[in-house]
């Protein structure tokens, strides 16, 4: 099975690497080559476009910022669908709205090109190593097919169910971090506050009812003052956006997630877009006048 990756940015290129080490066969495609020069060092094959891409593979994966860009590198001049051969397939790993999954699929399908969607969720720390959790929608017989490439990249694998349902519950996964990630800021600085050690205040957390994932990765990104969670404002504004789509569309009220909505609209004003997630705890930082630094957590995870 010969596999096409295009994005290899944050997520992406470590995602396509991890194909690369499995010993798949991959070409891969950016707008900035730059990005592919390990990859290609290691044994990738480069195309220019995802035309050219498409025309040397059974399989094209994308991992890509928004819908528009997925949309526009599937369905353009020089896209996915004017080089893969009928009966490929297409894999999305992009965080998208499950209509617009279910749109683009139909899309593909007209070109006889099957699709299934596969975002991740976890961290891109966990893509580094090859531990990210992956989650599958899509036919149950592509599924297995393309299973061995998604277990090269991910830890621990799971098949949602149709086509869009995996996108819902990525997008939940997502909603769930960010509120989790506003909540830690604030209990960190109640402790700084409350005259208890950043250290022992983390460890404490870690070990109680109140622990979560985001405690345990971006608080330490948090306390060493890097913020660095290769998550941008953008992403999280576009993810809780999709959030707030699913809740006025299925009848659900999300109290916390149209507030940290608000909240991370505000640090996207006060830091910009591609600032990383994270730092819309630096919002009650500048508020207090009062830092969240502890010495002991490594620059990055």
């Amino acid at each position: 099975m010969r596999y096409g990756f295009i994005g290899l940015g944050h997520l992406g290129r470590y995602l396509a690497g991890s194909l690369l080490k499995a010993g798949f066969d991959l070409t891969i495609n950016d707008l900035d080559k730059a990005n592919a020069r390990t990859l290609i060092e290691g044994g990738a094959k480069w195309a220019d476009d995802p035309q050219a891409l498409a025309e040397k593979v059974d399989c094209v994966i994308t991992c890509l910022p928004s819908p528009k860009v997925s949309e526009a590198v599937l369905t353009g001049p020089r896209g996915i669908l004017s080089g893969l051969k009928s009966g490929g397939t297409w894999i999305e790993m992009s965080t998208l709205d499950h209509n617009d999954v279910t749109r683009l699929a139909a899309v593909a399908a007209d070109k006889g090109i099957r699709m299934m969607e596969a975002p991740v969720t976890g961290g891109v720390h966990k893509a580094a190593t090859g531990e990210i959790t992956v989650i599958a929608g899509g036919d149950k017989d592509l599924f297995e097919l393309h299973k061995p490439a998604l277990q090269a990249m991910g830890g621990e694998i799971f098949h949602a169910g149709d086509l869009g349902k995996a996108a819902v519950i990525k997008v939940i996964t997502n909603m769930l971090a960010f509120i989790h990630l506003i909540a830690t800021g604030e209990a960190l600085m109640l402790a700084k506050k409350g005259g208890i050690d950043l250290t022992d205040a983390f460890n404490i957390i870690k070990a109680s009812s109140g622990n979560s994932f985001v405690h345990e990765t971006e608080g330490q990104v948090i306390l060493n003052g890097s913020y660095n969670i290769n998550f941008t404002m953008d992403l999280a504004v576009k993810d809780l956006g999709f959030a707030l789509g699913f809740g006025k569309e299925f009848g659900v009220p999300l109290d916390l997630a149209e507030q940290a909505m608000q909240t991370f609209i505000r640090a996207k004003a006060a830091y910009g877009g591609g600032a990383w997630s994270s730092q819309v705890v630096k919002l009650l930082e500048d508020a207090t006048g009062t830092d969240l630094r502890a010495p002991g957590f490594p620059a990055e995870l």
